[in-house]
């Protein structure tokens, strides 16, 4: 399951060196004013088996988000440009940061704050633009604005703007302008957390989502990013049940078009389509967590049977989606009942100990090493009822992890 935790990151804020000088010349300070330590929250989005951070500081935006809006005949950087100007930046960190500081955090701080709000607007201006590229570069930065700090006060002020920008990206976009815009749509949500600002983004948004991910005909790129989106909005923003349902419904839908057929026969599908459905079946996962117990034992009776099929896939994350989903239905099984008793246990605890030794030449060796570690941790969860434990460390503060549910 995913988790969202901050984290602190310190980072030179560098000023020009001129200042320096002419206060000692002046003689009107003795503080010599370069550079500023400041600490930036990050956010990180945790997966149960793999954490990722994208992390990026904000005076690198600019390069990222293209030309002004509205501004003719003006190009933009090349991509060598942009490296030269983000080399000379870090140089400029190295060099000033060795002399002696007596810093003015208020000002600095506020400096910072004020040229950082003013790309963000930038950038939400450009995802309007004419021109493809530039909206695709603006949701490029916006994304790494958005993993890199907590703007949820400046996001709060400039939501329906936002919101309006992306239903535009989702609905008039091609594949990688869709792509984009629903990665910026999910951290928007985790930006907002559970309030009614965040439920009002869900709530314009979802019917796209839903949309795009059950068109055949779109991309599979953007159909990818629209299955964790719609799992993800869903879970940290929708207040509705029916909400909770359609969400559910759409997504199975999805995955369940790997299940082994009626008369026994195995889908064949490639494996982008795979990766959809992989995505689909995490999303449905992430969202079964926060249902009622009232409805666990229908899932129980609609998935269980037709899950352990999945075990079979010959794509390795479809198979450890599986596995985990499995092992999260049997959790909360036992929840609701201590007495849970799953007829077939036996021919699944074979299934999950052959691909806990699984040695196939044939599988790539990294794979196989990830296959092995996540279903020795399921079967252990379904023989002898106890989830595997698990620290994730973030600087100074720790993750614990002791459920699959959690």
């Amino acid at each position: 399951q995913y988790f969202v935790c901050t984290s602190q990151i310190s980072e030179h804020c560098v000023t020009n060196c001129k200042r320096v000088i002419y206060a000692r010349q002046c003689n009107s300070t003795r503080s010599r004013v370069y550079g500023d330590t400041q600490s930036r929250d990050a956010h990180l989005i945790w997966n149960r088996n793999t954490a990722t951070s994208m992390q990026m500081p904000l005076f690198t935006l600019p390069y990222f988000a293209g030309g002004r809006n509205g501004a003719k005949g003006e190009t933009q950087a090349s991509d060598d440009d942009v490296s030269s100007e983000v080399l000379s930046h870090y140089s400029s960190t190295s060099e000033t940061a060795s002399v002696p500081e007596e810093v003015n955090d208020t000002v600095n701080e506020q400096m910072a704050q004020e040229e950082a709000e003013n790309k963000l607007k930038e950038c939400i201006d450009n995802t309007m633009h004419k021109s493809a590229k530039t909206r695709q570069n603006a949701l490029e930065s916006l994304k790494l604005a958005f993993s890199s700090k907590i703007l949820s006060e400046f996001l709060v002020e400039r939501r329906l703007t936002l919101t309006d920008c992306l239903e535009r990206c989702l609905k008039k976009g091609k594949s990688e302008e869709q792509a984009l815009a629903a990665v910026v749509a999910t951290l928007l949500c985790i930006q907002l957390g559970s309030s009614k600002e965040a439920e009002d983004v869900f709530q314009a948004l979802k019917s796209i989502l839903i949309n795009i991910l059950t068109d055949k005909s779109a991309s599979l790129a953007a159909r990818h990013n629209c299955a964790t989106a719609l799992g993800t909005c869903c879970y940290v923003a929708a207040n509705e049940e029916e909400d909770l349902a359609s969400c559910l419904t759409c997504l199975e839908s999805v995955f369940s078009a790997s299940y082994i057929k009626g008369d026994g026969s195995v889908p064949s599908h490639n494996s982008q389509t795979q990766i959809l459905h992989c995505n689909a079946l995490q999303s449905w996962s992430l969202l079964v967590t926060i249902c009622p117990p009232s409805k666990i034992q229908k899932f129980l009776e609609n998935h269980m049977p037709k899950l352990p099929g999945l075990l079979c896939s010959d794509n390795v994350s479809l198979r450890i989606a599986a596995g985990e989903t499995i092992a999260l239905l049997f959790e909360l099984a036992r929840r609701a009942d201590q007495d849970y008793f799953y007829e077939d246990t036996g021919q699944l605890c074979e299934t999950l100990k052959a691909l806990a030794t699984d040695g196939n030449k044939h599988r790539a060796k990294n794979d196989r090493r990830k296959q092995r570690s996540i279903f020795r941790d399921v079967l252990h969860s379904i023989e002898d009822e106890e989830c595997p434990e698990e620290t994730v460390k973030f600087g100074i503060e720790c993750l614990y992890i002791d459920s699959w549910v959690r």
